[in-house]
């Protein structure tokens, strides 16, 4: 490997890989079977391409904004889903909890008249109280995950059926909560905020080459982490571009509709804050350590009971963030909230942008690539006039083959000693 050293006032000698160096050691894993990301982004390309050739309606501004408020729900549940998943654990009431914590929302600011400063905070609330006992059922009374979730799955459907009184469809009315799957940003906001999200990127990239470089440490080329940021700007501000166009069919008759889907900062501002409690925290260490050898991280000292409590914990939580965007985003809530293909979606949209089934690997990113993947399928070919059965069958094999893929990666990986 091609490496360049220096030495700095202090003594320190750093070790400086080249550009070629560092593609040369990312080539090597991916043959080494490290796949991570890569099989989604380039499925995600392809079949935008697809779509955007067969349907010209699919690149719209008006189309591409629905991307965001189709997909939300999942993406939500999906990065809750991770924390489970990497523990080699599964969560099958994810969906249906969902369900729950948005009627419980929904029925205090309709039927009690609460405000959505109160109601929201009592929705999460719930989902904590779901994901302790799920978990505090797992880790402390020894019952299989699948179980335990099996038979939340069920019984949170009859919840919803009593909270509901029978099945009665509760309209919601709260403008903020209205808001938050249905209205955009104004276009300024939006430009200032993918300015910000850049210049907050570049910063945070070059304060880690600093600080490593300081502690003698290896540190990515300047050439990779400058193609980073290009690369970031590039999307955010193409997206951005994109959304800020006129949508409006009619703006004389109807209105402008302008700008950023308020829902898709959202998403954004958890996947930077899990992002970094996995990689840059004591706790995500743990998680990551417990999925990939529990015995081994048991020996460590590490709490691995509370560790597997807190990821239901987590899950549950993003689930009540999903139920109340679902809940936003239809207006109302009814006894089917959470149920139906929502689960399906959520764990085929972790497992697809690259989190492994078999606990130890993955990404909270994943389930936004894996998200916008399924998003991607329901709409394009919702376009393209396939039916609901179609779609299901595309996005099973798809799941499948990001199974398989996930499952041969691991073989190559054991094969070359990589894992």
């Amino acid at each position: 490997m091609s490496t360049t050293t220096t030495t700095t006032a202090g003594g320190v000698r750093v070790v400086k890989p080249t550009v070629a160096s560092h593609l040369h050691d990312y080539w090597g894993r991916v043959r080494g079977g490290d796949l991570g990301s890569l099989p989604a982004v380039l499925g995600l390309i392809v079949l935008s391409l697809i779509f955007g050739v067969a349907r010209e309606t699919f690149f719209s501004p008006l189309n591409f904004a629905n991307l965001f408020n189709q997909s939300a729900q999942v993406v939500f549940i999906a990065m809750g889903l991770v924390f489970v998943l990497l523990l080699g654990e599964i969560d099958l009431s994810a969906g249906f909890a969902s369900g729950v914590c948005g009627a419980v929302m929904a029925i205090l600011l309709t039927n009690h008249g609460w405000d959505w400063y109160t109601a929201i905070p009592v929705a999460l609330a719930t989902g904590l109280v779901i994901g302790f006992t799920l978990g505090f059922l797992v880790a402390k009374v020894g019952i299989p995950s699948f179980v335990v979730t099996l038979a939340a799955f069920l019984a949170f459907q009859g919840i919803l059926l009593v909270l509901l009184s029978g099945g009665k469809n509760i309209s919601i009315r709260d403008p903020f909560v209205l808001a938050l799957a249905n209205k955009n940003m104004s276009v300024v906001v939006s430009w200032v905020l993918a300015i910000a999200a850049v210049a907050g990127y570049a910063a945070l990239q070059i304060a880690r080459i600093r600080g490593r470089a300081k502690r003698g440490l290896v540190t990515d080329p300047m050439g990779i982490v400058l193609a980073r940021i290009v690369a970031l700007a590039v999307i955010l501000f193409s997206a951005v571009a994109v959304l800020t166009a006129e949508r409006s069919i009619n703006p004389l008759i109807s209105g402008s509709v302008k700008g950023v889907p308020i829902v898709a900062p959202i998403i954004a501002v958890f996947l930077i804050f899990w992002t970094f409690v996995l990689g840059r925290t004591t706790y995500g260490r743990h998680v990551y350590a417990v999925g990939g050898n529990t015995e081994a991280a048991r020996r460590a000292g590490i709490p691995v009971d509370r560790v597997r409590i807190s990821v239901f914990v987590i899950c549950s939580f993003m689930a009540a963030v999903g139920g109340i965007i679902a809940a936003s985003r239809a207006n109302s809530v009814d006894p089917n909230s959470g149920g139906s293909n929502v689960l399906l979606y959520a764990v085929g949209a972790a497992v697809i942008g690259g989190t492994s089934l078999f606990g130890g690997k993955g990404r909270v990113l994943d389930a936004v690539i894996g998200g916008a993947v399924i998003a991607v399928i329901d709409n394009g070919m919702g376009l393209m006039g396939y039916s609901a059965g179609t779609k299901f069958v595309v996005t099973g094999l798809i799941l499948l083959l990001a199974a398989s893929v996930d499952a041969l990666s691991r073989r190559r990986a054991a094969a070359t000693g990589t894992r």
